[in-house]
């Protein structure tokens, strides 16, 4: 009994499935959006993610926490990875089993039942064409046939060519012509487009990558794409000293990428420092600290505010606070930020002073005040006057260098800019770099810093010598 309890769990290994928070993110995404990007760094199980999603709708069965997208009839289905030999012991491997071990097909996430047929690819041993899988959608559903075609990028972009498909898996990245052309076979399918790719971010800011991470203002697809970041330390499956031990058997240079599921950017990036050097857990700010607040207005891409606290003794500035949003006026931002204290100063740009017509001609920085916010006489800049952009960088990364700058790690939207903050051919990217520049802002304008006036009286009364005859005065 307990050999044939193993043997059902071998050859029905997805009904054993268990996803840990990120890949259960990753599932649900599906329902929503039709390109998902799950981007984590080496061994974490972004690939058992995909394929166990895959198998499900070859299959039909569907647990009953599953919230991810679903298909009322037998999918055509593709996989794919760099080579015959990387899709052959990733993506196969993953849903049909050990490749060079024939007789342990089936004990990968496609059930052993439900394998009805395969076919042999030309070239690379064991590995497959295509797989025939029994698709049972329960219910009133009639059973039948789905497909499941395997492919390599290294075929070329004509291979991808072809008939009208249900849904493409890219495992590992592929080139953005590969991309595209893969895509495009979905676009008449059951779900409409519908494509999953899983990843560690290797290529850098690649063609792909930039297309989830930093779409263009106008593009009109932007909305229908959903990233999903894992880092180590989101894999359940390992041990803090595992971790360490894992993180340290890598490449300084490759760290990030591997680790954390960060685009490597070399050289290209304008912050080369590790998020655990800057990173620090909220705490109770003390009332002495001087604080200042700043803002980079935009519309289609995000208006974005921070709050700098000041640790004016260690000459140490921490982010604390962090806001972005897109397509909201003054009006509305203000309603956000004023919680944070109306005499918290604000560093804002030099473009803050142009006028709008949503404004009736009034600078945006004027519409800021006018709905309560304590605005700076003037745009940020540094006690010379000059605005410069590489100046203030420079500030920034000296602090970070000398451990004089440092982050809430609670904050989301900051670390999220912060790992993909580069140049190109030595020039800012002016993309996904809200944040970073409301950030500079603040930095700039630290002099304007303020303690916050009402917390200032409150600790100075707590500290007042008591007056024992004060009950008997009126």
């Amino acid at each position: 009994m307990e050999a044939e309890r193993k043997h059902r769990q071998l050859t029905n290994r997805l009904k054993f499935y268990a996803p840990y928070s990120k890949q259960r993110e990753f599932h649900k995404a599906g329902a929503t959006f039709s390109e998902r990007l799950f981007m984590a760094g080496n061994q974490l199980g972004k690939t058992v993610a995909g394929g166990a999603e895959w198998a499900m709708h070859l299959t039909g069965r569907y647990p009953n926490w599953w919230d991810g997208a679903t298909f009322d009839k037998p999918p055509l289905l593709w996989a794919g990875s760099i080579t015959g030999e990387s899709t052959r012991d990733n993506p196969q491997r993953i849903l049909v089993g050990p490749p060079a071990k024939e007789e342990e097909w089936g004990t990968g996430f496609i059930p052993a039942s439900c394998m009805i047929s395969r076919t042999r690819a030309m070239g690379v041993p064991n590995l497959l064409d295509s797989i025939v899988v029994r698709w049972g959608g329960g219910g009133d559903v009639q059973a039948g046939e789905s497909v499941l075609a395997l492919k390599a990028y290294e075929k070329g972009r004509e291979k991808w060519q072809g008939p009208t498909v249900d849904g493409v898996w890219f495992d590992e990245e592929p080139p953005e012509e590969i991309y595209t052309e893969g895509l495009t076979r979905t676009n008449n399918g059951q779900r409409g487009q519908f494509a999953q790719q899983t990843f560690t971010p290797l290529l850098g800011m690649s063609g792909v990558v930039t297309r989830f991470l930093m779409p263009k203002s106008d593009d009109p697809g932007a909305k229908y794409r959903h990233v999903t970041s894992m880092m180590i330390d989101d894999a359940e499956h390992y041990t803090e000293e595992e971790r360490a031990k894992i993180v340290a058997s890598y490449p300084a240079h490759e760290r990030e990428a591997r680790a954390k599921g960060i685009p490597t950017l070399g050289s290209g990036r304008i912050f080369p420092i590790s998020e655990d050097e800057i990173k620090v857990a909220p705490f109770r700010l003390p009332a002495f600290w001087p604080r200042i607040g700043g803002l980079d207005f935009g519309w289609d891409h995000p208006s974005a505010a921070i709050e700098l606290a000041y640790d004016t003794e260690a000459d140490v500035i921490y982010v604390t606070k962090c806001h972005r949003a897109s397509q909201q006026t003054p009006a509305m931002q203000a309603i956000s930020l004023k919680p944070w204290g109306a005499w918290l100063p604000w560093a804002w740009p030099r473009d803050g002073r142009r006028e709008t017509l949503e404004g009736a001609g009034v600078s945006l920085a004027k519409q800021y005040k006018e709905h309560g916010l304590n605005m700076l006489g003037t745009h940020a800049q540094f006690p010379d006057g000059s605005v410069s952009v590489e100046a203030g960088l420079m500030m920034m990364l000296d602090r970070m260098q000398t451990g004089r700058f440092k982050v809430f790690d609670t904050l989301v939207d900051w670390f999220e800019e912060f790992r993909i903050y580069h140049r190109k051919d030595g020039v800012v990217v002016k993309l996904k770099d809200d944040v970073m520049s409301a950030t500079r802002y603040a930095v700039m304008a630290l002099r304007h810093s303020l303690v916050n006036p009402a917390e200032l009286k409150r600790v100075q009364g707590a500290n007042k010598p008591s007056d024992p005859l004060a009950d008997y005065r009126r």
